[in-house]
């Protein structure tokens, strides 16, 4: 069977998952705090025929070799860590991190996990959480009798009682980590943790290289639908061009079954 059935193959299979990663970044283009992603291809093992430098007569080497390529695959996803637009909400509990840094949240396990989703809301016992209700880490309570909330830049989460009394109730703390594109996603607008990722620092917002916080906006979504749209065309015309190796090798073998008639 032609080497070029197998070597398409592959072809077709990397620029599906190419379709799928724009296809879940379409799907994710009004989520809050969600970065695009990026598929990165390689190329296969190479069968070769004859070395580059082989010693064709005495004293003459060959400039070039013969290798024949097995295809492509994915090597792996990037999480594009950009900046998205800001949203003005109004709310006083929405925050977008202007720089770097993420958000620390712990699950109902005991799990730290990570997210660039400032859509804080307050529970039923007034603690901080994310839309989904993980509390934010560490822990910051609203208490039953404020007036009003405010954020301040530096993460300070202050309070005002009915009579006017101001006080800081807790500071939110920002992380940031050696490689954040080695992020594990975990859904729910959240990310953990991995050997990849490195350790997370913690510090205070707007030190230390540290993002500032802006209490009532939102960071939207860093997908630019123009430019996935452009890159869906092209993976699409890139499956129809492998597509198109594999009916010419079929057409080729036709051709060479039928010598004989």
């Amino acid at each position: 069977m032609m080497k070029a059935f197998s070597t398409a193959a592959t072809g077709m299979t990397g620029q599906q998952m190419l379709v799928d990663v724009i296809a879940n970044n379409l799907a994710n283009v009004n989520t809050t705090g969600f970065k695009r992603s990026q598929i990165n291809f390689q190329d296969l093992l190479y069968v070769t025929l004859k070395e580059p430098g082989t010693e064709v007569a005495s004293g003459i080497n060959s400039p070039s070799g013969t290798e024949f390529g097995s295809g492509v695959y994915a090597a792996s996803t990037v999480k594009v860590f950009t900046a998205g637009e800001l949203e003005n909400t109004g709310r006083p509990l929405d925050i977008a991190i202007s720089g770097g840094g993420f958000i620390q949240v712990t699950t109902p396990s005991g799990d730290l996990r990570y997210t660039r989703d400032g859509s804080l809301q307050t529970n039923a016992n007034g603690e901080l959480v994310t839309t989904t209700g993980y509390a934010i880490e560490p822990a910051i309570s609203i208490p039953t009798d404020a007036a009003s909330v405010s954020i301040e830049k530096d993460g300070g989460v202050n309070v005002m009682d009915s009579s006017g009394t101001q006080s800081v109730v807790g500071t939110l703390q920002l992380a940031r980590f050696p490689n954040a594109s080695g992020l594990s996603s975990e859904g729910d607008n959240l990310l953990s943790e991995t050997p990849a990722s490195g350790t997370p620092t913690t510090g205070t917002a707007g030190e230390n290289g540290f993002g500032t916080i802006l209490a009532g906006f939102l960071e939207k979504s860093n997908v630019q639908m123009v430019t996935e749209l452009v890159n869906l065309i092209n993976a699409q015309r890139a499956y129809e061009i492998n597509s198109r190796a594999i009916r010419a090798g079929d057409d080729m073998l036709r051709t060479a079954s039928q010598i004989v008639r």
